[in-house]
């Protein structure tokens, strides 16, 4: 075999297997052609429309919604619509965490392939890092969290949010110095909870 033949077989077995890697959590396109729309962006009726139907009290509160649906049901197809929901990621995360699995009932894919599927989707999107990293955390994959918490610092580094989480993610490693200058960073672009100054003064590390 020549070895241009040979460098056009691994670029095609390398493309497939890319292709294939892609597809294990589904595409985006929908057949009923409905969406998938940006969560950041879209406010109009479709996002009332879904929320209405499917994020209904019982389902933000992980309880089986009245016509019997599974709530992974329910959240999976407001992450169909729209993948980069916050709400519904962070639910997801939530009833996955409830039911002691990876795939909560009702769901499609795994909570990480949903969040897959929301980078994806919506690759500038630090919120959707953010929980990402939580979820990692809660796993116990803490380098794999800290990388999605540093590409959301990236992508919004003023965000208060963001660098808040930083810090309780430092603080939970016990690097309360980064914590503290994160939690400092966070106060100063207005985040409004104290949970995480309250913390380090406890463990006695805020300065």
């Amino acid at each position: 075999m020549k070895f241009s033949s040979i460098i056009l077989t691994v670029l095609v077995m390398t493309a497939a297997t890319q292709a294939a890697a892609g597809n294990t959590c589904g595409t985006l396109e929908r057949s009923d052609g409905f969406g998938p729309f940006d969560y950041t962006v879209e406010k109009g009726r479709p996002l009332g429309v879904v929320e209405e139907y499917h994020l209904t009290p019982s389902v933000r509160q992980l309880v089986r919604a009245p016509d019997g649906n599974p709530t992974g049901a329910e959240l999976d197809y407001v992450l169909r619509a729209f993948p980069n929901h916050h709400i519904a990621l962070q639910l997801m995360i939530d009833l996955a965490a409830k039911e002691k699995t990876a795939k909560p009932l009702g769901a499609k894919f795994s909570v990480e392939c949903y969040f897959e599927r929301a980078v994806r989707f919506a690759p500038k999107d630090a919120i959707v890092r953010v929980l990402h990293g939580v979820y990692l955390t809660k796993s116990g994959q803490m380098q794999q969290a800290l990388s999605e918490y540093k590409e959301a610092e990236k992508l919004e580094p003023e965000n208060a949010g963001v660098l808040y989480n930083l810090g309780i993610f430092y603080f939970k490693q016990k690097n309360y110095e980064k914590s503290r200058n994160y939690a400092k960073k966070a106060y100063a672009h207005g985040f409004p909870l104290l949970g995480l100054k309250n913390m380090l003064e406890r463990a006695g590390k805020w300065q």
